[in-house]
Parts: structure tokens; C-alpha cells; sequence
């Protein structure tokens, strides 16, 4: 599949100042595939140590982590010369192998001219354990395929390129508007994990789509319980369950268990977060940097995956296909994850991280639903249709917090009113450091 990421991959092959990388993200999301698609493209040799099927390849990493000594090793293990600047040294899994995640800091310090790219399944649990070589090492995020990403994989191009900016003042041509509006119903079914992506692409079927989603949601849930035994099946798939059906509100630990102590709830929700399936959308009074002013009383959730999520919510398929305003869809909750996934995908509101702004008060509660930070300014978006009149919490935010740019998305076509602007959902968010 075509992949924003290795438009990132090569620019990071190229960096003279460049560090081991590793490519980070919720499993299945297609880590190894855009690697060795990159590998084999770019680079003249394309080396693979994969730590879940090479058990003996991690006795390699028991002794001297230098260079020097690993080098010979890994080019017996397999059968490849290494060739320093040539050469794509890959360690997959790495998570299986702790000491090949220490070594990467040797890469770095003894042969940086050695392009060397590592990543896993949970990796984030791993990296808790060890003494991680933190300032010797880069880091990019794989996400589910964006909205952008699907209209490419399914050759449309052309209706990609169609999309706005939020600078965009211009409606769209409502031929144009009705085509993607279409194509966001069914990105609304079908989301953004690679193996839904191929079965809508291979048999135009829900059905078949559905399957993949029930089976991704059980593997998903069983390779995290390897990583936290202590944990319970039943548990984690409730958790999982209640936090897709309260997408877009603010939520509490004990309402996503009717049964578990809170200790449990916390643990299992803490445990969906490391694997990367969930995702805290972190209340801020909106002063800079967010994650200076953080309500940690306050907190919403996402998924990483809209497809899931419509899954696990149990949403027909024709109340999707067939409503005229997707933000009257299950009450606005999926449009909300929706902007929250292509967010996240985009860099987060501000340093990988998602913010919203609440104000609780007992003459005025208030909530924007996303705050995004880009060139050191902050733009307020909500999520939902109405006019501009009905806005009462985004006029609440601008009354705290003046901002030249201010958004709207749903449903409808390009306008403005009120300096408000209203761009329709599949809008593309621009992304950290563009």
C-alpha cells in the first residue's frame, strides 16, 4: 500500500545528521511492510532481522553491543554483506530482543553512517523496562491509513488532490463536495488498518470488512494480555467497548466498568493507551505549551481506528451509507473520532499529544473539541453542525482566548460566518513541522 511515511523514511535516509529510527505504532498498522517497501527501493542492500521468527539471532546481542563486534555477526546470521551507507539494517520485533534496542545507541555513537530503522508490536511496553537510549535514537509514528491514504489506495488520486486546507476559502464544486462526502461515509465503515483497507479494495464487502475488524479486535486484545498477565480478557474487551461508545464525551473510571475496582479499570485503560489503541484527549486551558496547563481530572478518549470503533458500537452499516448528514451519525460520536484519528496522524494537536478545552463553571459549562497549535498559534475546532449563533462554547473559548483562525467542521461546503470559518470534515489538518 502507498504510505504517507515513507515520504518521511527518505527524508530521514538522507539526513546527514541522522540516528537510528524507530517507527512506533498500535499493531498491524503496516510497520514491516512500508520498511522493507522502502529497503528494497532505496537502498542497495536490504538487511532483516526479524526477532520473532530468528530466535538464535538474539543470542547475537548477549554479549558487546559495539558495532564492530554485532556487524560480523548479524552478516553470518544472514548470509548479507553490510554496506555502510548502502545498506538498510532492519531489526523487527524488537521488542523480543531488549538488547538490540540498547545497542541502537552504539549504532549511533560507533557507526552512524550505518542506516539502521528498528520497530515492533507493543513496543511501548518494552521501552518502560530498559535503559533506553534516550537522545541517541529518532522516533516516527505509523498510524491506520488516513482518509487521504484510502482515497490514493483505492486509485483516486485526482479526489484526494480535490480536498482543501483550512486556509481554503473557496467552496468546493458540489459535485466535488458530494463525492468525498460519499467516500467519507465509507471510510466511516471500513477505517484505516491496512487489512480492512485490502479487504474493501479486494471484495467491495462490508462483510468481509466486518470480519477483519472482529478478528483484529480479539489478536489485538490477546497479544497486549501477553505483555500484562495480570490483566483479564473480559475486562479490557469491555473497556475497549464502553470507550467506543463515549468517543467525543468526557469520561470518568468508573464509567467504563460496571464490575472492576478502580485500581483495574485504570490498569487495563493504561495498558490500551501503551499498546497505542486508545487515545487520551487531554483537557487544557489552552495557554502554550497544552501540556503546561493540563486538567488531569478531565479526559476524553479515542480509538485509533474508526473502523473498529463502528465495529465495536455495533453501527448498521446502512444508518452509515445512507444518512444525509454524517454528523447526525450516531449522535456526531464518529465524526469526532474521525477528526481526532487524521489529528493524531497529522503530528497531534501539539507534540503527538490531542487537547480539547473545557470550562466547568457553575453558571457555564463549555467544550471545544480540539485545540491544534501550529506556528505557535492556536486554533480552536469544533466538531458539529448549526450556525454560528448556536456556538456558544467556541464563542465562550474566544472570549477567554482571542484567535484569528477559528473552525467549524461538518458536513456541509466551504463558508464563513461570523469570522468563524466552516470547512466540511474531510478537510485536510496540516501537519507538525510542514
Amino acid at each position: 500500500m502507498k504510505r504517507n511515511i515513507t515520504v518521511e523514511l527518505s527524508a530521514w535516509k538522507t539526513r546527514t545528521r541522522r540516528k537510528p529510527l524507530i517507527i512506533r505504532g498500535a499493531r498491524q498498522v503496516g510497520k514491516t511492510y512500508s520498511i522493507t517497501e522502502i529497503g528494497k527501493s532505496e537502498f542497495k542492500t536490504f538487511v532483516k532481522i526479524d526477532f520473532e521468527k530468528q530466535i538464535q539471532a538474539r543470542k547475537i546481542f548477549e554479549g558487546d553491543l559495539s558495532p564492530s563486534r554485532l556487524i560480523p555477526l548479524i552478516e553470518l546470521e544472514t548470509g548479507i554483506d553490510l554496506s555502510i551507507g548502502d545498506t538498510l539494517l532492519f531489526f523487527d520485533e524488537i521488542q523480543l530482543c531488549p538488547q538490540a534496542l540498547v545497542s541502537l545507541r552504539y549504532f549511533y555513537e560507533e557507526c552512524p553512517d550505518l542506516h539502521v530503522v528498528a520497530a515492533g508490536s507493543l513496543l511501548e511496553f518494552e521501552m518502560e523496562q530498559i535503559s533506553f537510549p534516550v537522545g541517541r535514537v529518532e522516533f516516527l509514528y505509523m498510524h491506520p491509513l488516513t482518509f487521504g491514504e484510502f482515497l490514493i489506495n483505492q486509485g483516486k488520486e485526482r479526489l484526494d488532490a480535490m480536498r482543501p486546507k483550512l486556509a481554503d476559502t473557496d467552496p468546493i464544486e458540489e459535485t466535488v463536495h458530494a463525492l468525498l462526502i460519499d467516500a467519507l461515509r465509507t471510510f466511516f465503515m471500513v477505517g484505516g488498518m491496512p487489512e480492512a483497507v485490502q479487504s474493501y479494495i479486494e471484495t467491495n464487502s462490508f462483510n468481509e470488512v466486518r470480519r477483519v475488524h472482529e478478528s483484529l479486535v480479539n489478536s489485538l486484545i490477546q497479544d497486549l494480555l501477553k505483555y500484562e498477565k495480570h490483566l483479564e480478557n473480559d475486562l479490557v474487551r469491555e473497556i475497549i467497548e464502553t470507550v467506543s461508545h463515549h468517543v467525543g464525551s468526557a469520561i470518568k473510571y468508573s464509567g467504563l466498568s460496571q464490575t472492576a475496582s478502580h485500581y483495574k479499570i485504570k490498569q487495563a485503560l493504561k495498558t490500551l493507551e501503551k499498546a497505542l489503541l486508545v487515545s487520551p484527549v487531554h483537557s487544557s486551558s489552552a495557554g502554550l505549551p497544552l501540556g503546561g496547563n493540563l486538567n488531569k481530572s478531565a479526559f476524553k478518549l479515542c480509538l485509533s481506528d474508526i473502523g473498529m470503533m463502528q465495529h465495536l458500537c455495533g453501527i448498521p452499516a446502512g444508518e452509515i451509507m445512507q444518512s444525509d448528514d454524517l454528523m447526525a451519525t450516531y449522535k456526531g460520536a464518529l465524526c469526532e473520532q474521525f477528526i481526532g484519528q487524521e489529528l493524531a496522524a497529522a503530528g497531534g494537536s501539539q507534540s503527538n499529544r490531542l487537547f480539547y478545552w473545557s470550562r466547568a463553571a457553575k453558571s457555564s459549562n463549555a467544550e471545544v473539541d480540539y485545540l491544534l497549535v501550529r506556528d505557535g498559534k492556536t486554533i480552536p475546532i469544533e466538531v458539529k453542525n448549526g450556525p454560528a449563533g448556536r456556538l456558544k462554547s467556541l464563542h465562550r473559548y474566544l472570549l477567554e482566548h482571542p484567535a484569528s483562525t477559528r473552525i467549524v467542521l461538518n458536513s456541509g461546503n466551504i463558508g464563513t460566518v461570523d469570522h468563524i470559518r466552516f470547512m466540511p470534515l474531510y478537510t485536510k489538518l496540516p501537519k507538525l513541522n510542514a
